[in-house]
């Protein structure tokens, strides 16, 4: 007896293939969101520390000094305070570094200039910054600097002595803090620290540049 022949049907779509494409398509959204919040992270960490800076030296958070253009324009208070000078130097950095005084005491209010002394105890140059606080921390928002060695990188020539000054005066508005009530001393502490790569120098006007070759 004849039978219709029967068609076979047709072996079914694997899964895989199916979901092939929107899973990658996924694989691909996750890694490019993943990839865009390193990016950013990244970002923020580098954004955070002159963030950070520009926070301290705004509130005096963490000690941190202010910068002043001028002197105060009242007359200094009859209240005495004493500021002490604190010098310390990095591992790496062959410098001697002390204050020519260790402590002074003065008017609030009034401007006075310390100095600092410097001798580059090797026999190759060297390049140092200095940053800085005082203590106590409560202090940092009224130590107004005028004028201070630590803004700037120092290269020191072997055997170079300096002598570095520093212009401040404490801001009579800290008589109405309740936090500084009975305040008697002030430690003004610098630490130098080696610098790796200094900046380059801009060439004077009637300076050749070395570096390039006659034409």
């Amino acid at each position: 007896m004849d039978t219709e022949p029967t068609m076979s049907e047709p072996p079914p779509r694997s899964q895989n293939t199916t979901l092939r494409k929107p899973r990658l398509g996924r694989d691909a959204v996750v890694a490019a969101i993943c990839g865009l919040v390193v990016v950013l992270m990244v970002g923020a960490s580098y954004a955070a520390v002159p963030f950070y800076n520009w926070f301290c030296r705004a509130t005096g958070f963490n000690g941190t000094t202010q910068v002043a253009t001028s002197a105060p324009s009242a007359a200094p208070l009859s209240r005495k305070i004493k500021v002490r000078f604190d010098s310390n130097v990095a591992p790496g950095l062959p410098w001697k570094f002390e204050p020519e005084q260790t402590e002074i005491e003065l008017s609030i209010g009034q401007v006075v200039t310390a100095f600092y002394t410097v001798t580059n105890q090797s026999a190759r140059t060297t390049t140092g910054q200095a940053a800085y606080n005082v203590a106590p921390l409560t202090v940092g928002a009224y130590f107004q600097k005028i004028n201070c060695f630590c803004f700037t990188e120092q290269t020191m020539a072997p055997g170079e002595k300096r002598e570095m000054p520093v212009v401040f005066y404490v801001d009579p508005s800290i008589v109405r803090d309740s936090d500084n009530d009975g305040l008697s001393a002030i430690t003004l502490s610098y630490t130098f620290y080696p610098v790796r790569e200094p900046a380059p120098k801009p060439l004077a006007a009637s300076e050749p540049d070395k570096g390039k070759g006659a034409l």
